[in-house]
């Protein structure tokens, strides 16, 4: 898998990128957990997630945010790094001018960084968030969300309490339009100990509905 480094907002941002054989297959942008408690781009759900959307036949990126291993700039609080997706999404998308469709999974402050990517890219159209955390981050900017995804978290998760989360869930699913599908998983805390492999095993369940056209409502053109 290649070693890349690209242009973004605040220097250069490095990143494993996998191409498909195919020209037009879709895009996923895989987006790590919090830069300041040890979040980067080889993280194993990160790693995991990249290698799921990768034998699907997927181009898929993951890098690191500003400031992380040879990613330049510093921590900018979510705004910086929302830009850094951003430009991640810009590159992958000039090198792969025919892929008309992208998906982005973000894993704790990845997935609030991949939510708020959703409502800038008509092109998204579908979204894996994984472990959210409504508690601390604000989620209001979803009004409507405009792709239909999987909000996935634990029973046991003290760091994004199930209540949070199922009020960011119940908020979503009674917009008209998409489906969101929710999987609780028993006994599994924030940071999945001892658990990755379901949790895998449950995105790509999620995954591979979609790619059967299930899960989703048909969706308007959205304009850029």
């Amino acid at each position: 898998m290649p070693e890349v480094i690209f242009a973004g907002p605040a220097g250069r941002l490095e990143g494993r990128y996998q191409p498909s054989k195919e020209k037009n297959a879709p895009i996923a942008l895989i987006l790590h957990p919090h830069p300041q408690f040890g979040g980067t781009m080889n993280n194993k759900i990160v790693y995991d997630l990249f290698y799921m959307f990768q034998s699907r036949g997927f181009t898929t990126l993951r890098f690191n945010f500003r400031g992380i291993g040879r990613s330049q700039g510093a921590f900018d609080h979510g705004t910086g790094e929302l830009s850094d997706a951003a430009a991640a999404l810009d590159w992958v998308q000039s090198l792969h001018p025919d892929s008309k469709s992208c998906w982005v999974a973000g894993y704790s402050f990845g997935a609030w960084i991949g939510m708020q990517l959703l409502m800038r890219r008509p092109e998204i159209e579908g979204f894996m968030s994984i472990s959210p955390q409504p508690n601390l981050y604000d989620f209001s900017f979803l009004a409507p969300c405009p792709s239909s995804g999987l909000i996935i978290h634990g029973d046991s998760d003290k760091v994004a309490p199930p209540s949070d989360v199922q009020g960011l869930v119940d908020k979503l699913q009674s917009q008209k339009g998409i489906t969101i599908t929710q999987k609780t998983l028993p006994g599994v805390n924030h940071f999945y100990s001892d658990t990755v492999d379901l949790l895998i095993e449950e995105c790509s369940d999620y995954l591979d509905a979609r790619l059967r056209g299930e899960l989703s409502e048909a969706r308007p053109k959205r304009l850029k």
